[in-house]
């Protein structure tokens, strides 16, 4: 990977604003970290990458609260391995949706929400940040991708 270097550097200054910025709100800091893994797993690049990263981890968010909320209903199990069993059906099915289609990133939302018992306060705020910050991460690179290319092209020009 020719731009490794262009990639360290952002992801390590970003990382670092992040854990900053957590710290600060008092954000769970490794929710950040899982929505900007979302953007760079999923297929899109720029913003519609950082929207199908918001939407689907959002969404099995929402999933998992759903799963939560009515096996609180009942003493029994085994309407919670029910629930969960016909949810994860519904999260493969929202693929057919184009803005929902990367199932993975719906999965780490549900997984999310399990983690942190369905606070949905506590984990969307630095969810969707991580998004964003896996965007600036990508922004940032190629920049840093820009200079280096230009400052390249003027050494061999001089």
């Amino acid at each position: 990977m020719k731009n490794r270097w262009a990639v360290a550097i952002s992801a390590g200054l970003l990382a670092v604003v992040w854990a900053g910025v957590a710290d600060m709100f008092n954000w769970v800091t490794w929710l950040g970290f899982m929505g900007c893994s979302t953007f760079f797993a999923q297929p899109l690049s720029g913003l519609k990458g950082m929207f199908m990263a918001w939407a689907t981890n959002v969404s099995g968010v929402l999933w998992g609260w759903l799963i939560i909320s009515v096996s609180g209903f009942f003493i029994s199990p085994i309407i919670g391995y029910a629930m969960t069993g016909l949810v994860t059906a519904a999260m493969c099915l929202q693929a057919s949706y184009s803005r929902l289609a990367f199932i993975p990133g719906t999965f780490i939302g549900c997984c999310v929400c399990f983690a942190l018992a369905g606070e949905l306060a506590v984990i969307i705020p630095p969810l969707m940040i991580g998004g964003a910050l896996g965007l600036c991460m990508s922004i940032l690179t190629g920049q840093l991708v820009s200079l280096s290319s230009k400052r390249l092209n003027t050494q061999i020009t001089d």
